[in-house]
């Protein structure tokens, strides 16, 4: 729904993301942690693992302590004698990953490009950087009585319009979609578009815009 004036600032790199060594020392930890329950839940001493493993007990006991990085066939070794999958080790290991939680109300009024009286437009939330190199906007957009038919947006990326209340006439292009709650519009960003008649209001939706990430 047309570029934001002020949008929030994007950072290029988390300063609080961990680096590689960082996260190779955290997955170390969860997997000896994952050994040592499995062993102690077998009610098999360290002494016992060693000489069902082969490997030594000093050995057993850097990898519980999380102080070495074990290989694929020592895991598989380790799985062998404590009859568990492979992938039990990993599971109490997981990335990071970004969530924003808004709560109702919350949300920061953003006056965009082209607004006009009785348009209201909330940012209920913003990931700047992901793994998939795609910056996601939720927006919540009312529409009120007295609301001005406005001219159309058009902007980069992929919308996703979700009908909560009320009724519009949407435009995308050439075509005009009429839109009740529940309906959705799911369209490329690049063509214009916007309400172009408003039929019942109040009228809110929700507008979920997605957008490559700017190349460092």
């Amino acid at each position: 729904m047309g570029s934001v004036k002020s949008k929030p600032v994007k950072l290029t790199q988390d300063p609080h993301a961990p680096s590689s060594e960082e996260r190779e020392k955290v997955l170390e930890v969860a997997i000896g942690r994952e050994v040592r329950a499995h062993r102690k839940q077998q009610n098999i001493t360290v002494a016992e693992m060693s000489r069902l493993t082969d490997l030594s007990i000093g050995m057993l006991s850097k990898i519980e302590n999380g102080n070495t990085s074990p290989s694929l066939t020592t895991l598989q070794t380790l799985a062998k004698a404590l009859s568990v999958p492979l992938t039990s080790f990993f599971k109490g290991y997981e990335e990071r990953r970004e969530a924003v939680h808004t709560r109702a109300g919350e949300g920061v009024e953003i006056e965009r490009e082209g607004t006009r009286a009785g348009h209201q437009y909330n940012l209920l939330a913003h990931i700047g950087s992901n793994s998939s190199g795609v910056i996601v906007e939720p927006y919540l957009i009312t529409l009120q009585s007295d609301a001005d038919v406005f001219k159309t947006f058009q902007h980069d990326g992929i919308e996703m319009i979700y009908m909560l209340e009320g009724e519009v006439d949407y435009l995308h292009g050439n075509e005009i979609y009429n839109l009740q709650p529940g309906d959705t519009l799911f369209f490329d960003a690049d063509a214009p578009h916007g309400p172009e008649r408003l039929i019942t209001l109040p009228a809110r939706y929700l507008s979920i815009i997605s957008y490559p990430a700017a190349k460092a």
